[in-house]
């Protein structure tokens, strides 16, 4: 029998809300073993996960989160040898209430199934150790009110994704259990589509390329992230990037994630060589690349300070809405912090053949 469990968030993992949307979910892969009898699916795996109730496991099947052999079937399916089962289910409810927050949102979508909405960078996505007010989930609490989804304990109540907090875009939320599960089947499955824009440190080698590293916490410090190459540790991780403007001693890049780790991107910059710019916990909050003059210097500084955090943003989002089976597809423009972090080198490589 083998086995694929993605962990549940840590909760001293402190302020930063993980990009993994995995870890949203349990997600299961069990293979039966040669021998196995015939035996109903919502049984076969009460007998391999002790946690998970029947219900659970019944209302995974109703919303098409369980599959055999790459098909959804039933909880009346019964499983035979060899059969390959993976099941996503929500992780159960914590033990505090949210606190609805009249917090300002910029919604770009709603319907009765779910919105869309456009975080600014700053906001944490869900509460947890150091930040249980002022979140998203505070906010949407309040501007739910009314909606049962969105009361009592669920500290991640629609979510099936999030971004971290001083990462600016756009997040699909539901608004029912149905669209939570299909939404989030979706994103287990790699169907959705995102694109993220990042400033990074220094010129990189290809234009458009790949990095693949699987992706673990940090051995030493436990808040940030590692690339283990080898697959020692830590998951499966994949980044497409692409150059779309280079500004001297930083490229602007378009990237799109196969996966969706914690600080996947961030992480992976890094493993290369080159940190998202003012990137604090990944190094990039330093002058990384240029000259050391002092003039350099504070213009860098000063750049520091017109974008005072990570420049990342969620810029695209696609996904089949769960109700209308239409494909939704959202846009959003870059916040003026890194609009005015991009122009500004811009301004400082212009008439410089020599950063060209």
């Amino acid at each position: 029998m083998t086995e694929e469990y993605e962990d549940i968030d840590d909760l001293d993992f402190d302020d930063e809300n993980r990009e993994g949307e995995h870890e949203m979910y349990e997600h299961h892969r069990i293979e039966a073993d040669r021998g196995q009898i015939p035996l109903r699916i919502d049984k076969f795996l009460m007998s391999k996960l002790p946690h998970a109730s029947r219900t659970k496991i019944q209302e995974a099947a109703e919303a098409g989160n369980i599959r055999v052999n790459d098909k959804s079937v039933k909880s009346n399916y019964k499983v035979k040898p060899y059969d390959v089962v993976s099941i996503v289910m929500a992780y159960p409810k914590r033990d505090f209430e949210i606190t609805p927050e009249d917090i300002p949102l910029h919604i770009v979508y709603e319907d009765e199934h779910l919105l869309v909405v456009n975080k600014e960078a700053g906001m944490v996505v869900h509460p947890a150790f150091g930040h249980f007010n002022g979140t998203l989930v505070n906010a949407l609490a309040w501007h739910l009110k009314d909606n049962p989804l969105f009361q009592g304990n669920d500290f991640r109540p629609g979510l099936v994704h999030r971004i971290d907090k001083d990462t600016s875009g756009l997040l699909v939320i539901a608004k029912t259990e149905e669209a939570k599960s299909h939404l989030a089947l979706q994103f287990f499955n790699k169907t959705s589509d995102r694109k993220y824009i990042a400033v990074c440190w220094g010129n990189l080698k290809e234009d458009t390329d790949t990095i693949t590293g699987h992706i673990g916490r940090h051995p030493v410090n436990r808040k940030t992230m590692a690339v283990f190459p080898d697959g020692s540790h830590g998951k499966h991780a994949v980044t497409h990037y692409k150059v779309i403007e280079k500004l001297g001693y930083v490229n602007v890049v378009e990237c799109i994630l196969e996966t969706g780790r914690t600080h996947q991107i961030r992480a992976h910059f890094k493993h290369i060589g080159h940190p998202l710019f003012n990137d604090a916990e990944y190094g990039g909050n330093e002058v990384l690349k240029g000259t050391t003059f002092s003039k350099y210097k504070q213009f860098v500084h000063n750049c520091f300070t017109l974008c005072p955090r990570q420049a990342l943003h969620a810029k695209t989002l696609g996904f089949i809405h769960p109700a209308t089976g239409e494909k939704m597809d959202f846009d959003s423009p870059l916040p003026q912090d890194m609009q005015a972090l991009i122009e500004k080198w811009r301004i400082y490589t212009s008439g410089r053949e020599d950063l060209i």
